[in-house]
């Protein structure tokens, strides 16, 4: 009993030794925890107002800071910039930033922090920063810095009375929230990602760090993701989405899925606009090499190689009311790189892989869509710029395209493009290989109302120089057994002008029967101002393939000529007619061509 006694009196004795040894030292901690939350806040605002030369504060509503564990927590940070601060510099001709940005955030989590090492050493070593969503403001001022004046001091040297090394290992920021205001223009554009995640590895501030050109931002690495991006164009035409993006600053490597530029129907799109209507869809792009750092400072685009990997790209022609009088010049890709892009832009390598691409255009006569389609096209694009110093170095962009054309025959095409002649001009050749005639009724029905009942596709073969105003070159048709019927606009079958066009001006054959050099068209095309560029192309080739069948501009305007008749002794005479006056040419050319031998 009476060491039961003793045992329980030395078991309180413990516990209340215990209980003052804890007091005792949780005093200290806790009177620790409470310094340090005051000197921590205090470091903090100081290095954000030096490190930013006044133009950032930051603020917190309360900090909690556990000394055993190196972790704080604040609560309702903001970091605000001053815009007065910032126009004064401008002002004063210091060298100033092009944007400004705001942070909102509820709570920051920061582990791992070494204590003695900040209080005795002023090193800021910390394992982990994590905001959960974020909500950050850039907003835009300048382009870029229009000041000659220079504060040549590193972030290092303006923050080294505080801290003289500050690391992080890891920082997260989860669901941000970021929105994007450009005053650049004549009025603010705003552009907003919802669903964005970054991550920075190994940031090191100290008096080596900023020399380190493997770094951005101070970090080894910055990866940024984000997803479900939505847009729409100020006029309410396009829907513009992204999936998901992703870029790591290490690897200089931009990942973009599911790319959609969507228009509205294109009979709402046409009441509205006098522009023509594209459509886009691109599953995966990869940028590689991409120069941020550019990017980030003044919206420059500089890419060693662009990937493009399966899409859809769509055109359609505007036939909106009457046609354009203005000069459609700014359709034309060298045109467009040149003029339209407003920032600096370089792509060194463009590859396109299993693209299908489509042209529309509407005949008003029949009120029926075109459609010209090249599937599973891959290509090679080859400098890419708008930059005077590259383009003095080279100033010619080329492409080498391959696809099936109308799902049947392979088609290869070269273009090159004078990035800097004020002619615009350009070149391009290409090959068309063999194919069932019949399988471009879905085009030239509706564009040119005319019908293929028969006939066989040796291959075409093109080669053009172009400028903004002429186009030269030659087209070669080579075909079998060509027979057709021309159509009226409702795509009966027109009796008169089929049997002229068929007995009379189509040649069946090129070469022809017993000839084996085959017709050869020289093409001079006239370009009118208002045709965009894709048009011009088509009505070029499309010159040059009805001369290479027979049909030339005499051929044409006498068939136009001719009236349709339903009465057949009519049309025999009709035919008789011609076919007398095309004997007579065929003979005239016979002699002329002996007399040319003789002499």
């Amino acid at each position: 009993m009476a060491d039961t006694i003793r045992k329980n009196r030395w078991l309180k004795m413990l516990l209340i030794a215990s209980g003052i040894f804890l007091i005792v030292l949780l005093i200290p901690v806790l009177f620790l925890n409470n310094y340090l939350e005051n000197k921590l806040s205090e470091k903090l605002k100081t290095a954000v107002s030096k490190g930013s030369d006044s133009m950032y504060s930051i603020d917190f509503s309360d900090i909690k800071l556990n000394v055993l564990r190196g972790r704080a927590t604040f609560y309702s940070i903001r970091l605000n910039p001053s815009v007065d601060v910032y126009r004064a510099k401008r002002k004063q001709k210091e060298r100033v930033p092009n944007s400004l940005y705001q942070l909102q955030v509820q709570r920051l989590i920061i582990s791992g922090v070494k204590i003695t090492d900040l209080l005795f050493n002023k090193n800021l070593q910390i394992s982990r920063i994590a905001l959960d969503k974020p909500d950050i403001t850039a907003s835009k001022y300048a382009n870029k810095p229009d000041s000659n004046k220079k504060d040549d001091r590193t972030l290092y040297q303006k923050i080294e009375k505080t801290f003289k090394l500050v690391s992080v290992g890891e920082l997260r920021l989860g669901d941000v929230h970021l929105k994007n205001i450009d005053y650049t223009g004549p009025k603010p554009s705003i552009s907003e990602l919802k669903d964005m995640d970054i991550m920075g590895s190994n940031l090191l501030i100290d008096s080596t760090s900023e020399s380190d050109t493997t770094r951005f931002l101070f970090f080894k690495n910055i990866t940024t993701k984000f997803y479900n991006y939505n847009s729409k164009s100020t006029d309410g035409l396009y829907t513009f989405k992204v999936r998901s993006a992703e870029l790591s600053t290490q690897t200089k490597k931009l990942i973009v899925k599911g790319i959609d530029l969507i228009p509205v129907a294109y009979p709402a799109f046409f009441s509205k606009s006098k522009n023509d209507r594209f459509d886009l869809h691109i599953d995966n792009m990869v940028l590689y090499n991409f120069d941020y750092d550019g990017f980030q400072r003044d919206q420059s685009i500089d890419v060693q190689k662009l990937i493009i990997d399966q899409g859809n790209f769509g055109l359609y022609s505007n036939y909106n009311g009457p046609l354009p009088t203005t000069d459609r010049l700014v359709t034309f890709p060298n045109w467009a790189i040149r003029n339209k892009i407003p920032f600096p832009v370089n792509v060194d390598t463009l590859e396109i892989k299993r693209m299908n691409f489509s042209y529309a255009e509407r005949n008003q006569n029949t009120m029926k869509f075109g459609h010209l389609k090249f599937n599973n096209t891959n290509g090679r694009l080859l400098n890419i710029t708008n930059r005077k110093d590259l383009l003095q170095k080279n100033n010619i962009a080329t492409a080498d395209i391959s696809s099936t054309f109308l799902g049947n025959s392979r088609f290869d095409i070269h273009f090159a493009f004078n990035l800097s002649d004020a002619a615009y001009s350009y070149r391009y050749k290409g090959h068309l290989a063999t194919m069932d005639l019949l399988a471009i009724n879905p085009v030239l029905m509706p564009l040119g109302m005319v019908k293929v009942t028969k006939g066989h596709l040796t291959s075409l073969d093109f080669n053009v120089y172009s400028t903004q105003k002429i186009s030269k070159g030659t087209v070669s048709l080579l075909y079998k057994d060509l027979s057709v019927d021309m159509l009226r606009p409702n795509y009966t079958k027109n009796t008169l002008l089929t049997a002229l066009v068929n007995t009379v001006v189509l040649k069946h054959d090129n070469p022809d029967d017993g000839n084996t050099t085959p017709r050869l068209a020289n093409v001079v095309y006239i370009r009118p101002k208002n045709f965009p560029f894709f048009k011009t192309v088509w009505h070029v080739l499309l010159n040059g393939i009805k001369n290479c069948a027979g049909v030339g501009p005499a051929q044409e305007k006498r068939l136009n000529a001719q009236q349709d008749t339903e009465d057949k002794k009519e049309q025999e005479k009709i035919i008789k007619k011609a076919v007398k006056e095309k004997e007579k040419e065929d003979k005239n050319f016979r002699e002329q061509l002996k007399k040319e031998k003789k002499n």
